[in-house]
């Protein structure tokens, strides 16, 4: 393991929430190694602005993404569905390093770009078939800071829950959590710099 890659011994904390598997780690990457994914990623992804299907509606996502992973690994979300672009080795190196902490392989990632304040993403849960009954995502957070909202889907078990993803933090979902919670980052007011997400995930081949 590359020795510049946790600024403090690996621990993912488990956030307490009830229909839940959800941990967190505040410095997965210390800042100079996420500094440098970070600008490798705005240089070499191949970022567009997709038009999605919410209620009948098309509308432009507030935010830039791109979709890689292994070949046959696609997905469908909100009236669109997407073919992995190949892997690059920065990709597999980031990849790698949030296997072997979690003990999960993943076959795809979604990597969001947020690219100011006014970029945001609306209530959801990650729960396509395609995904399979029980997913593991690993959300990787470069840059600003943003704050990342859970929501019960009840509204009647367990309290919202926010927390704050920081540049170079880890968070993983697991178990129930996409069956029973939403999950949303909030647009905001005050001036943001630029935001990377990568959620790492397993695409369950079609039978």
């Amino acid at each position: 393991m590359n020795g510049e890659l946790f600024d403090e011994v690996p621990l993912l904390e488990t956030i307490p929430m009830a229909d839940a598997d959800v941990r967190f780690m505040r410095r997965f990457y210390g800042p100079a190694l996420a500094a440098q994914h970070m600008r490798v990623l705005l240089d070499e992804i191949a970022w567009r602005q997709e038009t999605i299907v919410l209620w009948g509606q098309q509308h432009l996502q507030p935010r830039l993404s791109a979709w890689y992973g292994d070949a046959g690994s696609r997905y469908s979300y909100s009236g669109i569905t997407l073919e992995p672009h190949p892997w690059t080795a920065t990709l597999l190196r980031i990849k790698g390093d949030i296997e072997q902490v979690t003990g999960h392989r993943f076959n795809s990632v979604l990597l969001n770009l947020y690219r100011n304040e006014r970029d945001g993403m609306g209530w959801h849960s990650d729960d396509e078939a395609e995904l399979g009954p029980e997913p593991v995502i690993a959300s990787l957070s470069l840059g600003e800071a943003r704050i990342f909202h859970f929501r019960h889907r009840t509204r009647k078990t367990g309290k919202p829950i926010s927390l704050t993803l920081i540049d170079g933090s880890l968070l993983v979902m697991a178990g129930t959590t996409q069956k029973f919670w939403r999950h949303a980052v909030d647009k905001e007011s005050v001036s943001r710099d630029a935001r990377i997400n990568l959620t790492f995930r397993h695409i369950v081949p079609a039978r």
